[in-house]
């Protein structure tokens, strides 16, 4: 008999079993269909020996000073500022869009903030909404902007024209009047000295918790005995999907490892315009690692293959809902996580989430937190 079920091995499960097996003193078993714990932030060795993210570039980047010092536990950390290059008419341009990507495309000096705002101001188009993520850009800085750096990049990551996006997609990315070219305006930028597989190991070590690969949630869903549930899995599936499958894009990756030491200037360069690909990462850049051989990845967006991402419409807004609410009435599960959620969250995000959740848990359950203080003075 286990006390927790935990379906998912990544940040939001993880968290979880980790709080629950060390604050609660309660035991855990935490399970994942792939053969690897850490979800999509795993990273390994691969043959020639560089370490690479499987699942494409994950950079930790956060504002909470809380979330920091909790993942301080399982890691030391790696300074580092993330930048990214943007392939546009045969140049490599900074991206978010800032005063020199317009100086270097198109040839100007613009030398202050106010001179880049009134270029913008110039552009632009004033819709009569702002709904889609059309909308947002073209509001921002006009249309030819627009067309060179996001219109080609949204519609290979979606499969969809920007003009059938809700506008949250392209409000995520930045557009700024200084020269600031940093992806991130985060206060805490970093990457886990040893790699997010080492921090994922670290956070599972604890002999209250058991870990199963490999194991698929329909396997366990009525073979293992255990008091109440983690899910951290697309929540459609949980339901057996019975009103539909909610839609997700998903990616395939081709790794390469190059004979040289270095490939590109910055760990990403994205490839808006016409190739099949939108991104190249470069992975030595993340990790600092030196090494004569480098690795990188192509992303290649998919509509089939592993849920990565929500597709933001409206229609598949109201479907979640709807599962929202079956979750809401299921007793003894919480739902937790990007899929779970059906939201798009960074890591911090996530692990914040699970945190929030593992204190509601804890103040609903009571008598866990006492009883492991009790181990502790006890020991």
């Amino acid at each position: 008999m286990f006390d927790w079920l935990i379906i998912g091995a990544g940040f939001a499960g993880s968290v979880l079993a980790d709080r629950l097996a060390r604050v609660r003193n309660e035991r855990v078993l935490i399970v994942d269909r792939r053969n690897h714990i850490g979800g999509n932030a795993y990273d390994r060795f691969d043959d020639a020996g560089v370490l690479m993210h499987q699942y494409g570039p994950h950079i930790f980047h956060t504002n909470a000073q809380s979330i920091v010092d909790y993942l301080a536990q399982f890691t030391e950390w790696r300074p580092y500022e993330h930048r990214v290059l943007a392939h546009v008419d045969d140049a490599l341009l900074p991206i978010p869009i800032n005063r020199t990507t317009v100086n270097r495309l198109y040839g100007l000096s613009l030398d202050s903030d106010e001179a880049v705002e009134a270029f913008f101001n110039e552009r632009a188009e004033t819709p009569a909404e702002i709904r889609t993520s059309e909308d947002v850009v073209v509001g921002r800085v006009g249309r030819d902007l627009y067309e060179k750096f996001f219109r080609g990049y949204t519609r290979k990551q979606w499969g969809l024209d920007p003009s059938q996006l809700d506008k949250s997609v392209t409000a995520r990315v930045p557009v700024r009047t200084n020269t600031d070219d940093r992806y991130f305006n985060d206060t805490f930028q970093c990457m886990p000295k040893l790699g997010y597989t080492r921090m994922f190991e670290k956070m599972l070590d604890h002999p209250n918790i058991k870990v199963m690969l490999q194991t698929d949630f329909a396997d366990v869903r009525r073979g293992i005995s255990y008091k109440r549930m983690i899910f951290t899995g697309p929540i459609d599936e949980y339901f057996d999907h019975r009103f539909g499958k909610l839609p997700y894009r998903s990616l395939r990756f081709e790794h390469k490892t190059l004979d040289m030491p270095q490939f590109q200037p910055v760990a990403v360069v994205n490839y808006p315009q016409n190739e099949p690909f939108t991104r190249i990462t470069e992975y030595k850049h993340l990790t600092g690692q030196e090494h004569a051989k480098t690795s990188i990845t192509y992303e290649h967006p998919s509509a089939d293959g592993d849920p990565y991402y929500p597709i933001p419409k409206p229609e598949n807004a109201e479907l979640f809902k709807r599962y929202e609410k079956l979750a809401q009435a299921t007793p003894n599960v919480w739902f937790v996580g990007r899929l779970a959620t059906y939201r798009y969250y960074n890591m911090d995000q996530v692990v914040g989430q699970a945190l929030s959740t593992f204190q509601k848990i804890d103040a609903a359950l009571g008598t866990g937190t006492k009883r492991a203080r009790a181990i502790m003075q006890a020991s």
